[in-house]
């Protein structure tokens, strides 16, 4: 990774993974600052190795190659507007407040930075996050790696070319999280009536979800294709998957999916 210094408005638990994931992939903590009106935020962060730390967003801001906004969408503009006169072109803001707009950022910070906007997840607090980016306007791709580079600290990165797909991205990765969650509830609740404890149907439940994953994520075949080849004729998984169309479940899904899109649309718009 090229050194590069990166700056987080916003201490939370979002910035603090980014950052932990940065200190863990050899970036230097030297060159990471943060600012946040939190004490106990900004002491946390010092534990990581972050010494530039305080609660003046704009003297955070000065001279950073990165700028990441970690803070929540209903203060988004505030702290836009408390580091617009110090930024410059040479700089790139990445936002990953949900449901601002990059035309609303834009109009916030002004002609100077260069405006990227990232949809992260919450298994980025364990590393393990899927994140999407987009570039608003003349990004150059110096820029658009440095971004790209903070955001792999915690999982993988993909770039979507149409600010609007961000809204596709939060009903698969942004909010996904969640369906799992769900999913995995039912299958323990189940498990736990059918006698097996809590532990141990947790644990299982658990590795076999991280399992399929990374079939699906490491290997050649469709999701489709790794469902047929455990599916024998006339066995048990067949008869549960039966059971999953019967209550016709790709529809629920579907409708899930859509639901969350757009409320995601609804959200950028009461926002912008």
């Amino acid at each position: 990774m090229r050194e590069f210094s990166t700056a987080f408005i916003g201490a939370g638990n979002m910035a603090g993974s980014i950052i932990g994931g940065l200190v863990a992939a050899g970036f230097p903590a030297q060159q990471i600052r943060a600012s946040d009106p939190s004490v106990e935020n900004l002491e946390r962060l010092r534990g990581q190795g972050v010494a530039q730390i305080g609660s003046d967003n704009a003297a955070c801001a000065i001279g950073a190659d990165v700028i990441i906004l970690a803070v929540k969408p209903q203060v988004l503009q505030g702290v836009c507007e408390s580091i617009a006169a110090v930024l410059n072109s040479d700089q790139v803001v990445v936002s990953i407040a949900a449901g601002v707009g990059a035309d609303s950022l834009r109009g916030w910070l002004g002609a100077g930075p260069a405006i990227v906007r990232c949809m992260p997840n919450t298994p980025a607090l364990l590393g393990a996050g899927a994140s999407a980016l987009y570039a608003h306007g003349a990004v150059t791709e110096t820029q658009k790696e440095r971004a790209q580079n903070v955001l792999e600290a915690v999982g993988l990165v993909r770039w979507v070319n149409e600010e609007d797909l961000i809204h596709a991205v939060t009903a698969v990765s942004g909010s996904g999280p969640a369906y799992f969650f769900q999913f995995m509830e039912a299958m323990i609740d189940e498990a736990e009536r059918m006698g097996l404890n809590e532990e141990t149907a947790r644990t299982l439940c658990a590795q076999t979800c991280i399992g399929a994953g990374r079939m699906l994520l490491e290997g050649e075949h469709s999701a489709k294709t790794l469902r047929e080849n455990v599916c024998s004729p006339g066995g048990t998984t067949e008869r549960a998957v039966a059971s999953f169309r019967a209550a016709d479940l790709e529809t629920m899904v579907a409708k899930a999916m859509r639901a969350c899109q757009e409320r995601s649309v609804e959200l950028a718009a009461e926002l912008a």
